[in-house]
């Protein structure tokens, strides 16, 4: 039973992923879904609202391409670059839809996945001080503690449709692991209805690998585990490559300009059958510096 947990990134995106749902992709620094979030544009997913405290580059792709009506987010940018320009045009000239958005604090956002995993209604924090945030966004309100009467900012819980996260390894009971930063991929999954995990590895049994201050999430939470190494690619994967940093840089000249962005997608993402694919393209122009050459080839 549960090594129907392993699937392929295309039937677990087809099955899973319906137009007008709510979708968290998440990652922090590394591990962040870029595979996953390729293969959504490629079956043109469409009317998503998406969800990430960091939107970056693979958000700039899926709004750029159609993909997103609405972002709830905290912040967004092409991280030690400077804009993501897709998202911007959006934001700025409705291009090519207009985007609806909804921006809380760092903290906000990760206190929302952590009641929507312990299945509360919404998260409490001390927060908000000083902000015009509140003025702008209805979801933040505030409340009084019953026992201190502190004024406390509240936020609804996040409970997303379809949470997508990157991991290291999977077992073939449908287990992941995930070590080094972890950011907020568990508490994801374990708010979401339906969830999608791409792995770098398939292992006979996770309790092998697993090290001190690593995640496992069991395979019972999750709705599909599919391989596809490099799939974080350009963020980086602890123990398997760095971070492209070049690719982060070229992004920008790539975004900045509709006709180009829309080019170089339809060549290295729509022109592609899978993300394997994507890497032997983008490869060929050398614009990936970090990951395995056999991935590459």
């Amino acid at each position: 039973m549960a090594t129907q947990k392993l699937s392929t990134l295309q039937e677990a995106v087809q099955t899973l992923i319906h137009d007008g749902d709510s979708v968290a992709l998440e990652g922090f620094t590394h591990l962040i879904p870029s595979a996953a979030g390729h293969e959504i544009i490629r079956q043109k997913k469409r009317d998503l609202t998406l969800i990430r405290m960091t939107p970056d580059l693979i958000y700039d792709m899926i709004i750029g391409m159609g993909g997103a009506s609405r972002l709830v987010f905290s912040w967004g940018g092409n991280p030690g670059v400077g804009s993501i320009h897709r998202f911007r045009d959006a934001i700025e000239r409705c291009w090519p839809q207009p985007l609806a958005i909804e921006e809380h604090s760092h903290a906000d956002m990760a206190a929302r996945y952590q009641a929507g995993a312990s299945g509360l209604p919404f998260a409490v924090m001390r927060g908000y001080v000083g902000s015009d945030l509140p003025r702008h966004n209805p979801n933040i309100r505030f409340i009084e503690c019953p026992f201190t009467g502190e004024r406390l900012a509240c936020t609804p819980a996040i409970n997303p449709d379809v949470a997508v996260i990157h991991a290291q390894k999977a077992d073939r009971k449908g287990n992941v692991l995930i070590s080094g930063i972890v950011g907020v991929q568990k508490e994801v999954v374990l708010a979401a209805r339906r969830s999608i995990v791409t792995v770098e590895e398939i292992v006979d049994d996770i309790q092998d690998h697993a090290q001190m201050n690593s995640v496992v999430l069991p395979g019972w939470v999750l709705s599909a585990v599919c391989h596809v190494p490099g799939g974080a690619h350009p963020s980086y994967a602890h123990g398997y490559y760095k971070r492209d940093n070049a690719f982060y840089k070229a992004w920008d000249a790539i975004a900045r300009d509709r006709d180009t962005f829309l080019a170089w997608m339809d060549k290295h993402v729509m022109g592609t059958a899978d993300f394997a694919g994507f890497c032997r393209s983008v490869a060929a122009e050398g614009l990936i510096g970090t990951l395995p050459e056999e991935l590459c080839r």
